[in-house]
This record gives structure tokens, C-alpha cells and sequence, in this order.
């Protein structure tokens, strides 16, 4: 006796939604070495293909740059110490939409 095997294979094609700018960035105006932190707010949580810019130089989550998320739709960029290299237009990008200060 045989039996025909076949593999059953699932799957979905998943859309995300599109994550717009709910709240965007405001100018800062800090003294030289203090901290300053700029926050965008989006319209959905563990938005993806998110990037922070100073000057179109994407900035990364390091000692004197914080990147973080809070309470899941609050994007906030935190620069440490700032000095007069650090002025210029900050950029926060989530998909096709942007915002800057």
C-alpha cells in the first residue's frame, strides 16, 4: 500500500499599516554641553524603518547619541553634550514621512 504524502504549506501575505507622523519635532535652542532630546510621535506602535538624521548624517544609538521609544509610539533622540559641530537640522524619518527641527 502507498500513500500519497504532500506538504501542506500555509501562509498569509500581511500588510503593515502605514505609519504617519502624529506629533513632529520642535527647534531646540541648548547651551554648549548640555544634553538636548527631540521627540516625533507616530501613529503606531513597533513602527519599523524608523532613522534619526543630524545635518543627513544618520546618527546611531551610542554614548553621545540615545535613541529610544517610549510608550511605544514616542521616538526620541537624546544628544549628549552638545557642541557648536552639533548645530544644524535634526531629521526623523518613519517610511515615506518626515519631520525636522
Amino acid at each position: 500500500l502507498c500513500f500519497p504524502f504532500h506538504d501542506l504549506t500555509t501562509g498569509g501575505l500581511f500588510a503593515e499599516p502605514d505609519v504617519t507622523i502624529v506629533s513632529g519635532l520642535k527647534d531646540m535652542v541648548v547651551f554648549e554641553g548640555d544634553d538636548v532630546t527631540f521627540r516625533c510621535q507616530v501613529s503606531h506602535e513597533n513602527a519599523r524603518d524608523v532613522e534619526w538624521k543630524l545635518q543627513d548624517v544618520a546618527l546611531q544609538n551610542n554614548e553621545m547619541n540615545e535613541i529610544s521609544v517610549e510608550k511605544g509610539k514616542i521616538h526620541t533622540l537624546t544628544l549628549r553634550k552638545v557642541t557648536e559641530q552639533d548645530i544644524g537640522t535634526i531629521t526623523f524619518r518613519v517610511g515615506p514621512h518626515t519631520s525636522t527641527a
